[in-house]
């Protein structure tokens, strides 16, 4: 097992392949995106018990607005469910609990849910569990160019700028997973992950357990993060 020193403090997740999975399964893609919800609280787990600090999962992206509506009505009343369910029940553990993205145009009572949890939560020092829901990372960019602007600061340097990220107060992801096989970011978190180290597995994302973890958590410490700099030569 990987020694605790490598364990990254936090570990962001692009949950993908939840229709595939339904599909080779012959299964209605709501199943998978059901299935999806399980490996999402597994992972929350898991990533509890190996020490991670700070945990984020892309959820729903401001381009998943194309989808058809019925899958759009599942997965937000899928969202609902896991915030007074399970995210209510990690705010009672202690967790932290953050929503990144503009919530504002979340069906009323998916909002509702997740503003109520989040202020439960605010006090908890516990492991931070974040969720990307009508997340976009050029709107979040130019959102905070915005933020900034209308405050009247004339000058923008970049801690000014992560202050105004939704993600402020977090720290960048150390590492970023994409499940499902596509090796590409699809808009998430890329004013954060300037030096996160990528991680992509053909695995389906219901497929994530505790031996993915720590496979991803393995291929974390083999990696030399230089930040930029020179590497030493042996």
């Amino acid at each position: 097992m990987t020694e605790n020193r490598n364990i990254p403090t936090h570990v962001a997740f692009i949950m993908d392949g939840n229709g595939r999975w339904a599909k080779e399964r012959l299964l209605p893609r709501k199943m998978g995106h059901r299935e999806g919800v399980k490996a999402m609280k597994r992972m929350i787990n898991e990533c509890d018990a190996m020490g991670i600090r700070y945990v984020t999962f892309y959820a729903f992206s401001t381009e998943n607005w194309a989808r058809p509506q019925e899958e759009i009505d599942e997965l937000f009343s899928l969202i609902k469910k896991f915030a007074e369910g399970e995210l209510q029940e990690y705010s009672e553990k202690g967790y932290r609990i953050r929503i990144l993205g503009d919530v504002t145009q979340l069906p009323e009572p998916t909002r509702k849910a997740l503003e109520k949890i989040v202020a439960a939560s605010k006090g908890n020092s516990g492991m931070c569990v974040s969720v990307a829901i009508n997340y976009g990372g050029r709107q979040e960019i130019v959102n905070a160019v915005n933020n900034i602007i209308q405050s009247g600061i004339t000058q923008i340097d970049v801690d000014s700028m992560s202050d105004c990220m939704y993600t402020y107060g977090i720290p960048d992801p150390d590492v970023i997973v994409r499940s499902g096989g596509e090796k590409r970011l699809s808009n998430f978190l890329i004013w954060q992950c300037a030096y996160s180290e990528l991680i992509f597995l053909d695995k389906y994302w219901p497929d994530f357990d505790r031996s993915t973890l720590e496979e991803i958590l393995a291929e974390y410490a083999k990696r030399d993060r230089r930040f930029g700099k020179i590497a030493r030569l042996s």
